[in-house]
């Protein structure tokens, strides 16, 4: 009998998995874990947040059924979604011309939204930013999309090359499904400015492109509110466009899976012919999403109050963010290296383009016990107040030599 695997290779490893794996097994004590994309707190650890125990609690005492949930999700958290999203007074969310599922994170809503695009829209050309979060563009060549890049980081100048993305977005074939950050760009840290998201706005308009908007982390650049300013923009354009939600971090409920795919449309009437293709791709995928984490982010943003304590939790790990931010800057001035990495105080959310090549990477690794990608991003939330000196005082060493 033929052993169909006999000619399989193996896949590589994931890149940012692979140095989470390293890291635990350096004997080192001062070894410090930049790759891992999950906030952490000064003890090194990933919180529970205080709102989220008394949501585990109470649903505890329900002693809830673990039957199955609908497979767009559970009814309130699909409207609550839209309302974080868009606003409370959005007109997107008044006329229902949006649908949104429940999704397994927001992997899961950029994966439903891909194998839609391509199974019910006949979109094949996918397009991410150079550089992007590595399981982008896995994703868009999963769901059967060709993907190309377009041009993003200005390596030169420490920002964005927005000439460079507008005059590849305006190269693209028609139908084109465009992958863009909504804030807290991963792994550069730099995003658009509201003037040149209209800008893309336009292009999107005029090159009949098909915009996809990641938001994985609303609430740790400057709020709720203002992160959501990309996806707002969108929905007032009248363009139709897709945008996928996590809450992986903003809850810090990472192995829940707990996200949302929304899709908007003109009317109500279409978002709901685009809800039933969306159920369709999800029944054939997974069937139903998982109901806990979902429950627990229903049960906070359905009270006012409960809603404002979260706002204030996600706020402390924003501020916690921006200080060691500005710690990281400092102690690498102070160690005498060659290169300003102020740089990193301009760049908003969980991860820095710190422009060091592979090579110094892998001396990080070898010589100080500092893990992190070799594309040279590194997850400011793996420093603390114990650690940040070490790990400048190391960056300067390989800047240095």
């Amino acid at each position: 009998m033929k052993d169909f695997f006999e000619n399989l290779v193996s896949c590589p490893d994931d890149p940012i998995l692979s140095q989470t794996w390293r890291y635990q097994n350096d004997p080192r004590a001062e070894k410090v874990n930049l790759g891992v994309g999950m906030y952490m707190d000064e003890s090194g650890r990933t919180p529970v947040l205080d709102v989220v125990k008394e949501a585990e609690e109470v649903l505890a005492k329900e002693h809830i059924p673990h039957t199955y949930i609908p497979i767009s999700g559970l009814q309130q958290y699909d409207r609550l979604v839209q309302k974080l999203v868009f606003g409370e007074q959005s007109e997107v969310f008044e006329t229902g011309r949006a649908c949104t599922v429940q999704t397994l994170g927001g992997t899961g809503a950029l994966s439903l939204g891909m194998t839609f695009l391509n199974r019910s829209c006949g979109c094949t050309q996918g397009a991410s930013s150079i550089p992007t979060w590595g399981n982008h563009n896995d994703i868009m060549a999963q769901a059967g999309l060709q993907v190309r890049g377009y041009r993003y980081y200005d390596r030169e100048n420490a920002g964005v090359d927005f000439s460079g993305m507008i005059e590849d977005m305006k190269a693209m074939p028609a139908g084109t499904v465009v992958v863009l950050h909504a804030c807290c760009h991963n792994p550069t840290g730099y995003d658009l400015s509201e003037s040149q998201w209209h800008e893309v706005i336009d292009v999107c308009r005029h090159y009949n492109l098909v915009p996809f908007l990641d938001m994985a982390y609303q609430g740790f650049k400057q709020g709720l509110n203002e992160d959501a300013m990309a996806v707002r923009l969108f929905a007032k354009s009248g363009l139709t466009f897709l945008a996928a939600s996590s809450f992986s971090k903003s809850f810090n409920l990472y192995g829940e899976r707990v996200g949302a795919l929304t899709v908007v449309t003109p009317s109500a009437e279409e978002a709901e012919r685009v809800q039933s293709h969306l159920k369709s791709c999800a029944r054939a995928d997974y069937s139903n999403p998982p109901a806990f984490g979902g429950r627990i982010v229903e049960y906070v943003l359905s009270d006012p109050e409960r809603f404002a304590r979260w706002e204030q939790e996600v706020a402390g790990m924003r501020e916690r963010i921006r200080l060691m931010r500005r710690m990281l800057a400092e102690e690498v001035k102070k160690a005498g290296a060659p290169r300003d990495f102020s740089f990193v105080e301009r760049q908003a959310g969980m991860f820095s383009f710190t422009g060091l090549t592979p090579e110094q990477i892998d001396r990080l690794a070898t010589d100080f016990g500092i893990y992190a990608v070799r594309n040279g991003r590194i997850c400011i939330c793996g420093l603390n107040q114990g650690n940040v000196r070490y790990v400048a005082q190391s960056f300067a060493r390989v800047m240095q030599d």
